[in-house]
């Protein structure tokens, strides 16, 4: 079974003699050292000042909105795991709902405005597959209506745009280190954010509000990353620009098989962006192709090869959620594609001979 991502993991001795001094220490958790030197290895790799840890990336996503002390109404996009959604409606937020570009999947900039009311206090835009939104257009919008950015940048570690790291756009941005990542620490999450008085604030809360021994100052959580995690993450991140270079050398067979075929459709390549290889999303028009989306991904399965509907359904049309909304009017493009789009398997491992033998199926028809 090739399945549609494989955990990239260092060598067993290097973790072993980063975890061993553990067995010394004792201190498994709580922000010990592994998780003290974690946190300054992301600041030095993704020339950020300010980041924060957390034992996943959803409770660091819930705790960044809470921590902005955000209000009311939240422009966002369905295009996006159940997470960012989730994450905004358990603040006690109300999401709006905004179309998606239909050429990388992000939020429309061309429609924020329109839903912007008198109770909107942020912004939640998603970088989806390693490509990342219109982060200037963004930020102009914001600014003009004194409005809170917060990305979704679980799909983006170590993208950059114009040179600069993803995790200084907006007032803050939300990490998955999940071990489908790209970059992992097993399970994870980490916030970049521009305040750095916000360090003992996210501090406190992801561990239940205690600021001392005698003093619990929020009610808060408990979201503390590990030291096991932490030792993964510093042992991945050695070898992340390694691991970005070979999905590099996957994506492009794809490319070259699957770019010029009537009816696939891939995304376009983002000028002045230097992704990380994060996804590989086909869109596939039946009417053209021959085949639906649902149809290819039968015929993988047929010979052990797992893809991923990946983002079906959007988020507004969840049961939780679309009673007072209408997906297919609201917001037509991300429904269209979410009908239509498929991840076909990308890890660092995958070689091209694997990745032929997975477009001969799709090609085959």
């Amino acid at each position: 079974m090739i399945n549609v991502t494989r955990s990239s993991m260092p060598n067993f001795e290097e973790y072993c003699e980063e975890i061993k001094e553990l067995w010394d220490s004792r201190w498994l958790t709580n922000m010990g050292a592994k998780h003290q030197q974690f946190e300054a290895d992301l600041k030095n790799y993704l020339h950020t000042d300010n980041v924060c840890l957390y034992c996943n990336g959803h409770l660091a996503l819930e705790n960044i909105i809470a921590a902005l002390e955000l209000t009311g109404e939240v422009i966002t996009t369905p295009f996006t795991f159940a997470s960012t959604t989730h994450a905004i409606v358990r603040n006690g937020l109300t999401p709006v709902f905004c179309d998606i570009n239909p050429d990388t999947y992000t939020i429309d900039v061309t429609k924020i405005e329109a839903l912007i009311t008198d109770k909107t206090s942020a912004i939640i835009p998603v970088h989806v597959y390693g490509n990342i939104c219109d982060v200037e257009a963004i930020q102009a919008i914001a600014d003009k209506h004194n409005l809170k950015v917060i990305y979704d940048a679980a799909h983006a570690f170590g993208v950059t745009y114009k040179g600069e790291n993803v995790a200084n756009f907006g007032d803050a941005s939300m990490f998955s280190f999940h071990a489908t990542k790209v970059f992992h620490s097993i399970e994870g999450g980490m916030v970049s954010f521009k305040n750095p008085e916000l360090y003992a604030v996210m501090n406190d809360r992801k561990n239940f509000g205690i600021r001392g021994p005698e003093h619990v100052v929020y009610v808060g959580g408990n979201a503390k990353m590990n030291e096991f995690s932490a030792a993964m993450g510093i042992c991945n991140l050695r070898h992340l620009d390694d691991e970005i270079a070979k999905r590099k050398s996957a994506v492009e067979r794809y490319r070259e098989r699957l770019g010029n075929v009537e009816g696939i459709t891939l995304c376009p390549i983002q000028e002045n962006v230097e992704t990380n290889y994060a996804y590989f999303p086909v869109v596939f028009d039946k009417d053209i192709f021959g085949l639906s989306r649902d149809e290819v991904m039968d015929n993988l399965a047929k010979e052990g090869i797992g893809a991923r509907k990946y983002f079906y359904p959007i988020s507004n049309t969840f049961d939780c959620y679309k009673v007072s909304h209408n997906a297919k009017m609201e917001t037509p493009v991300a429904y269209d594609i979410s009908t239509k789009v498929l991840t076909l398997p990308l890890f660092a491992d995958l070689d091209v001979e694997t990745v032929d033998k997975i477009c001969d199926i799709i090609l085959k028809k």
